[in-house]
């Protein structure tokens, strides 16, 4: 090497000359010293100082080049010999990035990149909350859906009408327009005249005179002693005779004329006489026909009834239908008014405050131009009170609404023609209530020992709480779903009806839920009137389902006491035939409507 024959001594005294004016502000002054140290040695030991300073400094500047590129490759040299003796990946690996050194700032596409990321992330942090929402809000209202299926399909299938009745409900709108044969209809009045302001109720009364047979003035009779001035006041009784004798019409007339001329003069009675116009509706009997006897007394019925309906129309809010054979009981207008401020709010169609087949039977004066075209449109086969029962289901009322205690009973015996065309009125007997097996549940303030059950039990017992509010109840669970026929329920006292229920309902369940909790649904019966509900429990024709439940629900907060006096329950045996509400199966002539006598349906 160059450095050997230089003396140690020597070299040793002229390097802190060479490195004092020969340092580098890049920090290479071992490079340079070195470099020094080769030129001294060129120029000799006696070169003057002058010049060995100028060589030393300037030779690193024109070579800086290489040996800035020496430098690098001695350094990656050794860097990869390092990365060899710790395990590294030599010069292909990757070199780590120092902690303490600053990074670059992201690029443009970098950050694009990032919030793109993102948002993607906290889209399906979001679609996955919504599912999860979903799945949580399935799991909690599954039991409730189950149900609510349930009585959809419930809802659904009361709401069917026969295949029949929807062939005719076209039929049935054209009908909102009165036939021809009612709109030229001609009425002669024969005794009294129409009141002067619209009333509540008309008593509306079709009588076809016979022979040593007639008891409409026994029934007027009854009927103006059952009822006092005030309760007359707010009803118009209209009677309409048909007689093809002339001299048996005028002396009717002037009976009526002489027994009720009070109620004449103050307009509560008219009496009239009315025969269709224009071409003879669908319903009515030509002479090639050759009519059956109760072919001609169907169609004679339904013409008279529909004339009557037709006049009444505009006389009230409310019509009542009565026969000539009936005896009233006491304080049936208070009854009938009552029940209908009850019902006001609620759907109804026809009410029946008996269980004859005529007599008893309210309905809404606005359709009465419907159900008079509707007689009139059926053909001569078919008896009137079919068509009167079969008329509430055209209007969604499925089954009747008819109330246990009658107000109107049949006097006398049919003539032999009509005991043959008619069914016989035989009124249903319920004897004695059987209240079956059961517990009560109440959400009702409990006093001391008073118990809810106290209100079930048969005897002077009674239940007793204070200040109800809305929403409170008391529920009968019967212990085995009934066939149940007539439910009472009475609150207040006996004697005074003091503590009465002011405004509340009853209401029937079905599918009982476990542990006698309730049932799955309810249905209306009917709103307590005057503290009390005494109705009959009907079912549509081919009904299995039981009843469950019975529930008193309050509608109204009363800051008083509540006396649940009873609550009586009829049952019966599921393998007896009841009274059902039919649809007719056909219309066609020769004994298509067959009335069961024994079992009262068709």
């Amino acid at each position: 090497m160059i450095l050997s024959s230089v003396s140690r001594e020597e070299a040793g005294s002229r390097r802190p000359t060479a490195w004092l004016h020969c340092q580098d502000t890049g920090g290479r002054e071992q490079e340079r010293g070195h470099q020094g140290l080769e030129v001294r040695k060129r120029a000799g030991p006696k070169a003057p100082e002058e010049l060995w300073r100028r060589r030393c400094c300037a030779r690193p500047r024109l070579d800086y080049n290489g040996a800035i590129s020496r430098g690098r490759s001695a350094g990656r040299e050794g860097f990869r010999r390092l990365q060899e003796r710790r395990g590294g990946s030599g010069a292909g690996g990757t070199r780590p990035t120092p902690a303490c050194l600053p990074r670059a700032a992201p690029g443009p596409r970098t950050v694009h990149g990032c919030l793109c990321k993102y948002l993607m992330v906290v889209m399906s942090l979001i679609l996955l909350g919504s599912f999860l929402q979903e799945r949580l809000e399935e799991q909690l209202m599954y039991s409730l859906l189950v149900e609510e299926k349930k009585k959809i399909l419930w809802q659904l299938s009361q709401q069917q009408i026969s295949s029949e009745v929807k062939n005719r409900l076209q039929a049935f709108k054209d009908m909102e327009k009165a036939s021809p044969g009612l709109q030229r209809a001609k009425y002669k009045l024969l005794a009294g005249a129409p009141p002067r302001e619209r009333k509540l109720l008309t008593v509306g009364i079709s009588s076809a005179l016979r022979p040593h047979e007639s008891r409409l003035l026994d029934t007027l009779q009854s009927l103006f002693q059952a009822s006092s001035g005030p309760e007359l006041g707010c009803v118009v009784v209209l009677v309409s005779l048909s007689d093809s004798d002339p001299e048996r019409l005028s002396q009717t007339v002037a009976n009526i004329s002489d027994l009720f001329r009070t109620h004449i003069e103050a307009r509560q009675l008219l009496v009239l006489r009315g025969q269709l116009g224009g071409p003879p509706p669908l319903g009515t009997l030509r002479p090639e026909d050759h009519p059956s006897p109760c072919e001609a007394l169907y169609s004679a019925q339904k013409a008279d009834h529909a004339l009557l309906m037709n006049f009444a129309a505009n006389l009230s809010e409310y019509f009542l239908m009565l026969d000539d054979q009936v005896r009233c009981m006491p304080k049936f207008i208070s009854t009938i008014y009552w029940t209908l401020s009850a019902w006001k709010e609620l759907p109804w169609v026809t009410l029946e405050f008996s269980s004859l087949s005529f007599a008893g039977k309210v309905f809404h004066s606005s359709d009465l131009p419907r159900l008079a075209s509707f007689l009139l449109v059926f053909p001569k086969d078919t008896p009137t009170h079919v068509l009167l029962s079969e008329f509430p289901l055209l209007l969604a009322q499925n089954t009747p609404i008819r109330f246990g205690s009658s107000v109107f009973h049949r006097v006398g015996n049919r003539s032999g023609l009509e005991s043959a065309c008619f069914p016989a009125d035989k009124e249903k007997v319920f004897g004695e209530p059987d209240n079956p097996t059961a517990s009560v549940r109440t959400d009702m303030v409990m006093l001391s020992n008073n118990i809810p059950q106290y209100a079930y039990t048969l005897n002077k017992e009674s239940f007793a709480t204070l200040n109800p509010v809305r929403g409170n109840y008391l529920t009968v669970i019967l212990e085995e779903p009934q066939k149940v026929t007539r439910v009472e329920v009475l609150t207040g006292s006996h004697k005074d009806r003091k503590h009465q229920l002011q405004r509340g309902q009853v209401e029937l369940g079905y599918g009982p839920l476990e542990d006698l909790q309730g049932c799955a649904r309810y249905t209306l019966l009917g709103p307590v009137v005057e503290g009390r509900l005494d109705q009959v429990v009907s079912y549509e024709e081919d009904s299995l389902e039981a009843l469950g439940c019975i529930r008193l629900l309050v509608l109204e907060a009363q800051e008083s006491w509540l006396l649940i006096r009873q609550i009586k329950v009829w049952t019966t045996e599921y393998d007896e035939e009841e009274e059902a509400w039919t649809v007719p199966r056909g219309t066609g002539k020769g004994g298509a409507w067959r009335w069961n006598r024994s079992a009262g349906k068709k």
